[in-house]
């Protein structure tokens, strides 16, 4: 478990955070720009002094304030990835990799060669940090901050510095990082893109406080996330396990009570599919549906019926996995007479759904 309570002024913005997530896992702090993200890690990673407050990791406190306890952040045994790479420009790629490995303290998870396979590096190792593009930089800074061996690692909007182009080349490469690593996670973003791809927890922060937290599949129903994302951004994530492929070439995925069908290129037999379904996607119907192009009908159980806003209402289907939302008239609600606990069946087109393999951490060979 991270345990995070820290207060802290600068100017007139002022900190107030409090969270709690389990490890391992990778935990987003979302919110807009200027919200505290960036402080909050650097308090957690000790390079900013606290006013007051608590940061425990597990069984161990690295700082208490009323203790008067604050481990120097080279004890930490934090790995941190800023904005920029921060590389040693008078060195070469292996040569920045090798200092991190001989400043590393503790036992060794990931060796230099999983690190070097891990990342992709192996063709860059030579190569001084000028001849780099942005991805690569960021590629070997994440690579560095693994081989101090770090119990956490914090990695603070790692894209931000990227275009898209460079964005998309290096997610794949954070992803392959969550998912073969049992390491903890910190990633701070204000992309909801980013957080849907990599997060399994959101901390959700707004003018310096933590308004909301929890895992990425009920957050995606929470009003709070809802103001800053916007209505079309709105839906639910559910992950899914990959039955096969279909006659038409479509993914097969079970989910919950039901089943999917989706492009998803490469996804294995048995493998976790995380799927982001837009509430404004999904058509409500009240009696089966027959005869119809829709690749996908889910029988549901309507859980709630909220007020979205003037003109519409967000209905919550239960699935019997993670709630998923539609975004409906509310003269469709009227006429549909939708009501908690009534039966209903929800229609997605597999065009519209964007579907990413999730597969469950594991330590690599040291």
């Amino acid at each position: 478990m991270l345990r995070v309570a820290v207060q802290k002024r600068r100017g007139s913005f002022e900190l107030d955070a409090r969270f709690e997530m389990p490890t391992p896992g990778v935990v987003a702090l979302f919110g807009r720009s200027g919200c505290g993200k960036s402080t909050l890690v650097e308090i957690i990673a000790g390079l900013l002094e606290a006013d007051s407050g608590l940061v425990q990791l597990d069984d161990e406190v690295l700082l208490d304030t009323r203790r008067r306890l604050d481990v120097p952040p080279e004890r930490r045994r934090i790995g941190y990835v800023f904005q920029d790479a921060r590389l040693f420009p008078h060195l070469n790629v292996e040569s920045n990799l090798r200092y991190a490995q001989k400043r590393a303290v503790g036992a060794s998870f990931v060796s230099f060669e999983s690190t070097i396979d891990l990342l992709g590096l192996a063709p860059l190792l030579a190569r001084r940090t000028h001849q780099l593009s942005g991805g690569e930089r960021q590629r070997v800074a994440i690579a560095r901050a693994l081989l101090t061996q770090p119990r956490l690692l914090l990695l603070d909007e790692p894209l931000a510095s990227l275009d898209a182009a460079k964005s998309a080349e290096l997610l794949p490469y954070l992803e392959s990082l969550r998912d073969r690593l049992a390491i903890p996670m910190v990633y701070v973003s204000h992309d909801f893109e980013e957080v849907l791809r990599l997060a399994t927890h959101i901390v959700l922060i707004e003018r310096g406080l933590v308004v909301a937290q929890g895992g990425i599949g009920e957050m995606n129903l929470r009003q709070e996330l809802r103001a800053i994302i916007g209505a079309d951004a709105v839906g639910a994530i559910v992950d899914g396990q990959v039955l096969g492929i279909d006659a038409a070439g479509l993914t097969r995925v079970r989910v919950g009570f039901g089943e999917l069908r989706l492009r998803a290129p490469g996804a294995a037999i048995g493998a976790t599919l995380r799927i982001q379904i837009l509430a404004r996607d999904v058509i409500v119907a009240s009696q089966a549906p027959q005869n119809l192009s829709v690749r996908n009908v889910l029988e549901a159980t309507v859980g709630a019926v909220t007020d979205d806003d003037d003109e519409a209402d967000l209905i919550s289907l239960d699935i019997g996995a993670t709630p998923i939302l539609a975004r409906i008239t509310k003269a469709a609600t009227r006429e549909l007479s939708l009501r908690p606990g009534m039966p209903a069946w929800a229609l997605i087109k597999a065009v519209s759904l964007r579907g990413r393999s999730f597969t469950s951490p594991a330590f690599p060979d040291a």
